[in-house]
């Protein structure tokens, strides 16, 4: 059985390079380079934890199209097992600067979909020693499971904003939360809200400042990140994210943890793909 239970996007992504983000009138732009790849937080999460040596299960939907064979094709070569759901294959175009600025355009994106039978989805939950549910239809529809189960759930918000509405089913159900600054006005008042809400652990990253988090103790412990030459930063927070799970799941202690999620970030920052196994697998 699988020692981590992943749902959410699996994608199939065109990077665009530019040299600044496009301002919102007409104009044109040259691309100073582009490439197709492997895309989805799940599939990044999933990567980096194989590539810990760490069991997982992966959950994603993908349709029998050329992109979706793309993508069921390259985590195959990479190493990763996946549960798939024959449906909407997740389409994004990123628009990316090198200081890894992001606009992401979602070209197509799966919906929720609903089962008479989720045996196999709750054995594989409840086998698991921990579950990460990403934002998405299917996940929000396999929260009620997650807690049902007992298993430890961790979600990522990503850039929440501290009012969206669609993520709080999620920080509702979560017992480890991570986010990103990017939007947050004060991120360690967030981290300790979600504390207060009952979450044991929760975990801001800080781009090239590190990462910061709040013990259930209230502890607040930062790391700094570990300098590489960045290529793409595409996967990056993902790869954090495991870093710290595989870690906890190891018994390291809280500091050991993240430093060790600092480290997943780094191998993750210096390749085209979200984690290096795809470049292994000839992606």
């Amino acid at each position: 059985m699988a020692s981590v239970f992943i749902a959410g996007p699996a994608a199939w992504n065109r990077i665009v390079v530019l040299d600044r983000l496009p301002e919102p009138v007409p104009h044109m732009q040259f691309a100073e380079e582009s490439w197709e790849t492997v895309g989805g937080t799940s599939a990044g999460k999933a990567l980096s934890l194989a590539g810990l040596g760490r069991s997982v299960q992966l959950h994603a939907e993908a349709g029998r199209d050329e992109d979706g064979r793309r993508v069921r094709d390259a985590l195959h070569a990479a190493g990763v097992p996946v549960r798939w759901t024959d449906g909407v294959t997740e389409r994004h175009l990123n628009l990316m600067t090198r200081e890894g600025e992001r606009v992401s355009l979602y070209l197509s994106t799966p919906v929720a979909r609903w089962y008479d039978d989720d045996t196999t989805v709750r054995a594989d939950i409840a086998s698991a020693d921990a579950v990460v549910l990403d934002l998405a239809a299917e996940p929000l529809r396999m929260l009620p499971l997650a807690r049902e189960s007992g298993t430890p759930l961790w979600v990522d918000v990503h850039d929440y904003d501290g009012a969206a509405a669609y993520h709080q089913p999620f920080l509702a159900a979560a017992d480890v939360v991570f986010c990103n600054a990017d939007r947050l006005r004060d991120p360690v008042e967030f981290l300790r809200s979600r504390l207060a809400a009952g979450a044991s652990l929760a975990v801001c990253t800080l781009g090239a400042e590190g990462a910061v988090a709040v013990a259930a103790d209230g502890t607040e412990l930062r790391v700094p990140a570990v300098p590489t030459q960045v290529v793409d930063t595409n996967g990056a927070g993902d790869a954090f994210l495991a870093g710290v799970l595989d870690a906890q799941l190891r018994g390291a202690d809280l500091r050991a943890a993240l430093e060790a999620g600092a480290r997943a970030a780094s191998t993750v920052l210096g390749t085209r793909h979200l984690h290096p196994l795809l470049d292994a697998a000839g992606v």
